[in-house]
């Protein structure tokens, strides 16, 4: 599975808030972080933690793909997030850097 199709399997799975799934594609010691800024979550428990709790506070959250870059092993996904029907929506972009195949960070740009 290439860096694509890892980035596009972990969409699918946060969109079916299938956390099994998800985690699957993470490697055990990923970091989430603000793009030049502070680390959101460093490891796989920290991870799991913190997507279980959106999770279940936004039962109808959806991101949907606006644009996806891939250069070499590095995965850039535009992004337009609801969290409800008619509820908070933001944009992100998420940058994906990977270790053998599995994503290693992310990046997020607001």
């Amino acid at each position: 599975m290439g860096p694509v199709d890892v980035v596009q399997g972990q969409l699918d799975a946060y969109n079916a808030q299938d956390m099994h799934a998800f985690m699957q594609f993470y490697a055990p010691n990923a970091v989430l972080a603000n793009l030049n800024g502070d680390i959101l979550a460093e490891g796989a428990d920290a991870i799991r933690a913190r997507y279980a709790k959106v999770f279940a506070d936004f039962p109808q959250n959806h991101a949907r793909l606006v644009n996806r870059v891939a250069v070499g092993a590095t995965v850039i996904d535009h992004e337009d997030v609801t969290r409800a029907p008619g509820g908070e929506r933001f944009e992100v972009a998420a940058i994906y850097t990977f270790r053998n195949g599995l994503i290693a960070r992310v990046d997020f740009a607001k």
